[in-house]
């Protein structure tokens, strides 16, 4: 089963190209690719506003692999799945077991809403060889799921919660707050994670696409939101690992930890090491871009795989998006310049 896997990609282990990886415009290298493998979702989370539709073409199953595989070759070492929700994308157990079977990548998550994560697929996926996984949840209690347009997903991803727990998969809780949607919720989500005993990740509400609303004043910061948890269990700061999103605190009572992401009030454009890859194969090298790179050509089985490598390679080493520390500089402007408009969030992959 291995050696038909293995059959048109990449070799990464005991071949000449490994870790052939190259420096961006800002010094910064290639260790995270984010790999869309649908764009639709079950959901309609305020902060996102997925069409619901797939693009005309996906990628197939072993486009994703030979992609994972140039990328590994140019020094990327994490994998992320993403949606939309991956789970309504068939093939994601089998490409996680192709991905790990190949030891392509060192790492390999999956980010879902979790609705559809029930003990089976869970338990899929853990025999596949998944890492580790992230499910999000808007809130502590079922009417603040609905209003973040979470649906009727609280139990839903309660029970998702203790599946990947059962199966022995590592879990991490993401939560966007949002000052006029989930902005009471810091507090009973930080409870609720205690309880459960995961890593409560809270996101800044961010300006990815153009469906969701965004402003400004709606941005609950970092900041506010450990202190707010600080005055109910104290916190020792952990610390940003490079090329992470997440800055970490530590409960001093032994509770776990707590992560904050804050793209708006503390940009981490400094090292940002993703690169992301749409469902239907575009390049995006910052998740607030509005152009991305079409790698299909480069992925047809017909072409070697010195072609897309060279393509990865080319594309990484032009980057210099540092969107987000553009965006604090321009809020300092009385006249800002007009913004391109972005890619969507559903069909970035987050």
């Amino acid at each position: 089963m291995v050696a038909s896997l293995r059959e048109g990609i990449p070799r990464l282990h005991g071949g000449e190209e490994i870790n052939t990886g190259a420096l961006d415009q800002r010094g910064r290298t290639l260790g995270v690719l984010r790999l869309s493998l649908t764009a639709r979702c079950n959901l309609a989370c305020r902060y996102c506003r997925p069409e619901n539709r797939d693009p005309p073409t996906l990628l197939t199953h072993q486009q994703r692999l030979k992609l994972i595989g140039a990328a590994a070759r140019l020094g990327c070492r994490r994998l992320r799945l993403t949606g939309g929700e991956p789970l309504l994308a068939p093939g994601l157990a089998p490409l996680v077991q192709a991905v790990k079977a190949l030891d392509l990548v060192e790492d390999v998550a999956v980010t879902t809403n979790g609705v559809l994560l029930d003990r089976s697929v869970a338990q899929g996926l853990q025999q596949a060889g998944l890492d580790r996984i992230t499910i999000s949840l808007d809130g502590a209690d079922p009417q603040a799921v609905l209003r973040m347009g979470g649906g009727h997903s609280f139990a839903p991803v309660l029970s998702a919660i203790g599946h990947a727990q059962a199966v022995g998969l590592p879990v991490k809780i993401n939560m966007v707050a949002m000052a006029h949607g989930n902005g009471d919720q810091v507090i009973p989500m930080a409870r609720l994670c205690r309880r459960l005993g995961v890593e409560l990740r809270l996101i800044e509400y961010m300006d990815v696409g153009n469906r969701n609303g965004w402003r400004p004043e709606q941005v609950i910061t970092a900041a506010a939101m450990t202190a707010e948890i600080g005055r109910h269990w104290p916190l020792t700061p952990v610390g940003r690992q490079h090329g992470s999103t997440a800055r970490r605190w530590r409960y001093q009572d032994g509770g776990g930890f707590v992560s904050t992401i804050a793209s708006i009030s503390e940009p981490f454009c400094g090292d940002c090491n993703r690169l992301r890859v749409t469902a239907d194969g575009m390049a995006y090298t910052c998740l607030f871009a509005s152009r991305g790179t079409d790698l299909k050509p480069a992925l047809d089985p017909r072409q070697p795989d010195a072609v897309l490598m060279h393509q990865l390679r080319s594309l990484w080493r032009r980057r210099q998006d540092r969107y987000s520390e553009e965006r604090a500089l321009q809020a300092q402007q009385t006249s800002p310049a007009p913004r391109p408009i972005p890619a969507e969030m559903a069909y970035m992959g987050g």
